[in-house]
């Protein structure tokens, strides 16, 4: 009985809403915020209201420990992965979950559940439960009024999805394995008419793939442009990884040079970099 009528309840509240909105618009006390994390070849959507503190106590007393959480105000918040990763070391497929948590002292257990369209945890199922991670959880004497999620540390493949509210800081870390899928994009592109030699070699350097192909390819695309002071550069970055401080020094001077000749600071600034790195 006390689900129908918490049900009744929002159906009345939402349509009430929708029916009034033409007439009125007032803002959300708990404000929605939706970020997006680029991630991989892909994204990371996270969706939720976000509930001040107010002077109360949160957790232990408003969100009682032990107790499944929405992660938020209004609808539960959700969280819509456009490809495959791994959260806490557990394989998750790509979708749209709704994101709710058990806060507790010490740790909080967190639950991917596959129904992502609800309001709060009313109709919180645990059959509906996909996978859940259990984390430690932290506290400072610091507060933080507005609750805020964040990606922390965030990198092409890893990052921290971190939660701040109140005196509590937890979340769970995300990352994803796409190097055989870059790779593979890059062996199809290279049987292509226009070669991606540039950007093929810059990710052959930052993955720490063949570096004498990398070299190869970054001096093709030179040849079509010899007086770009980025190839220069990035010709005298390679060179300097592979330990060739001698012919790194030569490329990053003749970058230098067409940077000062065409006022371009960014890399008048980095091939100075790297002479000083070759220089060591």
């Amino acid at each position: 009985m006390k689900r129908i009528i918490i049900c009744l309840a929002v159906l009345f509240c939402t349509g009430f809403l929708t029916s009034k909105a033409q007439d009125l618009t007032i803002p959300q006390p708990s404000t929605p915020q939706t970020i997006i994390q680029g991630f991989g070849l892909g994204q990371i959507t996270l969706t939720y209201s976000r509930p001040n503190v107010k002077g109360r106590k949160i957790f232990g007393y408003m969100e009682p420990y032990g107790k499944v959480w929405r992660m938020g105000a209004n609808w539960a918040t959700t969280i819509k992965l456009t490809d495959d990763v791994t959260i806490e070391g557990k394989s998750v497929a790509a979708g749209e979950y709704a994101l709710f948590s058990i806060p507790g002292e010490k740790e909080w257990v967190f639950i991917l559940n596959k129904a992502a369209k609800q309001w709060g945890a009313y109709t919180y199922k645990e059959s509906d439960d996909v996978i859940r991670f259990t984390v430690p959880v932290k506290t400072t004497s610091a507060i933080t009024e507005t609750l805020t999620f964040n990606f922390e540390n965030a990198t092409p493949t890893d990052c921290f999805l971190q939660l701040n509210w109140e005196h509590i800081h937890t979340g769970l870390h995300l990352n994803t394995d796409v190097d055989a899928k870059v790779m593979a994009n890059i062996d199809r592109a290279m049987q292509s008419e226009k070669k991606p030699y540039y950007f093929a070699a810059i990710y052959y350097y930052n993955n720490n793939h063949d570096l004498k192909k990398a070299l190869e390819w970054m001096q093709i695309q030179d040849k079509a442009q010899p007086n770009s002071d980025n190839l220069k550069y990035w010709i005298a970055r390679i060179k300097l990884k592979m330990g060739d401080k001698k012919g790194a020094i030569a490329s990053a001077t003749e970058g230098l040079k067409l940077a000062t000749q065409s006022n371009d600071t960014e890399y008048s600034r980095m091939n100075r970099e790297v002479l000083a790195d070759a220089s060591k």
